[in-house]
């Protein structure tokens, strides 16, 4: 809704000139503005109180690369961004058109074709999110746009640069709206990392609310929802057939009980099922390939790769596991095509998303290469079988194989001896071997020094005075043991080099006076240590 400018309103933020308030949020107010090229778009301004957090602006700094990284078929484009500005702001793409929220609001619950377009329309827009390699993390009504071109999913993975800041941690606040919350995020306490579960759950009581009008958890006050969240099946009278079998599966209360959003979309368009109650249901979500070309998505990211440093290894990174996917069959709606192979190339690669270059363009292993064996059980988990001859870097990034951490800055190997602090040699003892353990889209570190009973896996530790170092920690996914392998180039042997980022602490680099490794978060400055993979030899 335009409510107009208010007194104390900016009248311009950077080079936009602000014409109307659209709204309020727990993060901000949203305005319509001008760009210097007359474009109307959507500028959402944060709250005053982080201007002057540093912590705040490199995460904002970094979450809005990534973010960026999405493709825009079905989500508001983010298409610029100030985290020095006073205070910090991010333009998006103007979208017009009502939220799910007003026309439920308005019309009452949904029809089954409408339903079934919202249902499809938002599993692509969480595919495409997932497959950047971000998460939305405050999914709901208000935050789906019914557009005339489609459904768009605004506000995605930025919440994590508010939810993330001391500031925030230090008085427990969470951001996100408590109806559409998944269990896990109530557990502050484990300090285990939201993952993509938590958005397929937003997205269960999401559909909920279109075919119901209510809140499948919905209670009389913030506390009570939450508890029902926690403790009660969800309420889904009046919502039938398959749709109500995937949304009561999305909400249940194990993360990995929940489907993927492919899994979704599988469901969503099964033979009999994606035309409807015997009619033919508009997928308001599906776009042709032929709007997202290649050579367009492409140069875009190449206009916004600014240098070297986390946000362009982020960039490198998600930018193949979600872009490789999305442009794989250029006449082939956009929806069936997430569908049936968003994923196959990675499994293909066994994992190897940071590594593309080491891969063919097309998702198929090198002509010299045979093919890896996949395969999935019945819990939808893959398995990599690969044959004697199959790519070394590729085996090592889906754990088969053995290899030292070669820090290529100074010509030194990384070890884990069995005291549980983390050393650099020369590579010659048994405390000096690894394994990576694929996690998702990240990895756990783990030695296989036959002599570390306990805590053989790397962990970010983090002191009283703040200093992050690199030890040894117990094998569970969590925030501190959790990272993600991003390409940088190559070191002097001509092996693949890699940056090791740690989503929560920042990056693992070499500290030249200290003479030792430690983790560093860095928003948008060069990484300066960066590591290769040399292979020991089979598991």
């Amino acid at each position: 809704m335009n409510d107009g400018l208010r007194p104390g309103d900016p009248a311009r933020l950077g080079g936009y000139d602000v014409l109307a308030r659209l709204g309020d949020g727990g993060m901000g107010s949203v305005f319509l503005a001008r760009s210097p090229q007359g474009r109307r778009v959507a500028v959402k301004v944060v709250r005053p109180e982080l201007s002057h957090d540093e912590e705040f602006r490199g995460r904002f700094r970094s979450e809005v690369n990534r973010a960026r990284q999405v493709p825009p078929f079905c989500t508001a484009e983010v298409l610029d961004a100030d985290p020095d500005h006073d205070p910090p702001y991010l333009v998006v793409e103007y979208v017009e058109g009502p939220s799910l929220a007003e026309v439920v609001r308005e019309q009452g619950p949904l029809g089954a074709a409408q339903l079934h377009s919202i249902a499809v329309g938002v599993a692509t827009a969480l595919t495409a999110i997932h497959g950047a390699g971000v998460i939305h993390r405050d999914l709901k009504p208000a935050n789906v746009l019914v557009a005339p071109g489609g459904i768009k999913v605004i506000d995605f993975g930025i919440a994590r640069a508010f939810e993330a800041t001391s500031q925030h941690t230090r008085t427990n606040q969470m951001v996100g709206t408590v109806s559409y919350m998944a269990p896990e995020r109530f557990d502050t306490a484990s300090g285990r990392p939201v993952g993509p579960a938590a958005d397929i759950f937003a997205w269960g009581a999401v559909v909920a609310h279109a075919a119901t009008g209510r809140n499948p958890f919905g209670g009389d006050s913030a506390t009570a929802t939450a508890m029902r969240i926690l403790t009660q099946p969800p309420d889904l009278t009046g919502l039938d057939g398959p749709l109500r079998e995937l949304v009561s599966r999305a909400l249940e209360k194990d993360p990995a009980a929940r489907p993927t959003a492919r899994e979704l979309l599988d469901g969503l368009l099964t033979a009999g099922y994606s035309a409807g109650a015997g009619g033919s249901a508009q997928i308001l979500g599906a776009t042709p390939m032929a709007s997202v070309s290649p050579a367009a998505g492409t140069g875009g990211q190449d206009q916004r790769s600014t240098g070297p440093g986390l946000a362009t290894a982020a960039r490198a990174s998600w930018r193949r596991r979600g872009w490789f996917t999305v442009l794989g069959a250029a006449a082939t709606v956009i929806a069936v095509l997430v569908s049936v192979s968003l994923f196959a190339p990675q499994l293909l690669q066994g994992r190897s998303g940071p590594d593309r270059a080491d891969s063919p363009a097309n998702g198929s292993p090198p002509a010299s290469t045979p093919a890896a064996t996949v395969s999935a059980a019945a819990s939808g988990t893959p398995t990599v079988s690969p044959s004697a001859s199959v790519d070394p870097t590729r085996a090592m990034l889906t754990g088969q194989r053995r290899f030292l951490l070669h820090v290529v800055e100074i010509d030194r190997d990384l070890s884990l001896p069995s005291h549980g602090e983390l050393e650099v040699g020369d590579g010659t003892g048994k405390d000096a071997l690894f394994v990576l353990e694929p996690v998702g889209v990240d990895y756990m570190i783990k030695s296989v020094n036959p002599d570390i009973a306990h805590r053989p896996c790397l962990g970010v530790k983090l002191d009283a005075k703040g200093y992050k170092s690199l030890v040894g920690a117990e094998c569970y996914a969590t925030a501190a043991t959790l990272f993600g392998i991003a390409r940088e180039g190559r070191d002097d042997k001509g092996r693949t080099s890699y940056s090791l980022i740690n989503e929560e602490h920042g990056v693992v680099q070499w500290s030249p006076t200290k003479k030792e490794i430690y983790v560093e978060f860095l928003g948008d400055a060069p990484i300066d240590t960066t590591f290769s993979l040399v292979d020991r030899g089979a598991v």
